[in-house]
C-alpha cells in the first residue's frame, strides 16, 4: 500500500517511520510512504502557502495554488487515489473507517496548518475529511501520522500475524478488547487470574470475552448499541448488571 503526504514539514514523518513495525513493513515492501513539501510549489520567490482571510479573522489560510500544484503533480489531475484531508471539522475518525481505507492500494494524506485550507481545497481536491477528536492541533501531521499506523497495520504481513488485530479494540465485534498479562504470575501481591494462568482454552475464550462485555460496558457504553451481540453476550450482561445493583443497594 502506498501512502502520498503532502505537508508543509514532511520531515515530522521520518523519525516515526524509522522505528519498529512501520519500518519493517517499509523495508519489506507492505508500505511504501512518500512525503512532499507543499511549499515546494509554491510560485513566488517567497514560497509563500499561506495568506489572510477574506472577512477577516485570526491568522492565516493556506492557499489553494501550491496545494492544488502540489498533489495534482503528484497524483494527477484529478488524483488517482482518494485524497484524505485531516481538519477536526471532518467525520470522526474509528477503527471502522482504518478498515476501510486499509481495502484502498494507495492513499494520499493533506496535512493543513494554521486556521486550515481555502475552503477550495476541501471542494474540489479532497475527497474525505477526516477527524481525529474533537480538539484542535497546530497541524495534520500527527493527525496524518495516526491515520497511517491505523492503515497500515491492517495491510497483510505488516504484523506478522494477520489475526492479531481481530482481538484489537473495536475490532469487527465493535467491543473494547479484553484486559491482558505476561510473567510473573504474581507482582506485588497482585495476581494474574486463575482462569488465565490454566490451561483450558475454552474457559479463558469465555472470560476474555465476558471482560470485553464488563469493560465496555463501564468505559464505553456507546459502543454496545452497535456491538455485535449475541443472545449469550446480552444474557451475560444482563445478570453481570443485575448483580452490580444488588451489589451497589447492599453498601
Amino acid at each position: 500500500m502506498r501512502f502520498d503526504v503532502f505537508s508543509l514539514f514532511p520531515e515530522v514523518f521520518q523519525p516515526y517511520l524509522e522505528i519498529s513495525i512501520l519500518k519493517r513493513a517499509i523495508a519489506n515492501g507492505l508500505i511504501d510512504v512518500q512525503t512532499h513539501n507543499i511549499r515546494d510549489w509554491a510560485t513566488d520567490r517567497h514560497h509563500t502557502t499561506d495568506d489572510t482571510p477574506y472577512g477577516g479573522g485570526g491568522g492565516m489560510v493556506m492557499k489553494p495554488e501550491p496545494v492544488f500544484g502540489a498533489v495534482e503533480s503528484v497524483l494527477g489531475a484529478p488524483p488517482s487515489c482518494p485524497v484524505i484531508m485531516l481538519s477536526p471539522q471532518g467525520e470522526l475518525f474509528n477503527q471502522t473507517i482504518a478498515r476501510e481505507l486499509a481495502t484502498y492500494e494507495h492513499l494520499a494524506l493533506l496535512c493543513g496548518r494554521y486556521e486550515g485550507f481555502d475552503e477550495r481545497i476541501r471542494e474540489h481536491l479532497a475527497t474525505r475529511v477526516i477527524s481525529i477528536g474533537d480538539y484542535v492541533l497546530t497541524g495534520g501531521e500527527l493527525p496524518a501520522l495516526i491515520v497511517m499506523d491505523a492503515v497500515a497495520r491492517l495491510q497483510p504481513g505488516v504484523l506478522g500475524d494477520r489475526e492479531a488485530t481481530d482481538d484489537d479494540s473495536f475490532s469487527s465485534d465493535g467491543l473494547l478488547e479484553y484486559p491482558q498479562w505476561t510473567k510473573p504470575a504474581e507482582f506485588r501481591g497482585w495476581s494474574v487470574p486463575e482462569v488465565m494462568q490454566q490451561g483450558n482454552l475454552g474457559e479463558q475464550l469465555k472470560w476474555k470475552r465476558q471482560q470485553s462485555l464488563i469493560r465496555t460496558w463501564k468505559w464505553r457504553p456507546d459502543l454496545l448499541e452497535k456491538a455485535n451481540l449475541s443472545d449469550k453476550d446480552r444474557k451475560f450482561l444482563k445478570k453481570y448488571l443485575e448483580d452490580s445493583a444488588t451489589d451497589r443497594s447492599g453498601l
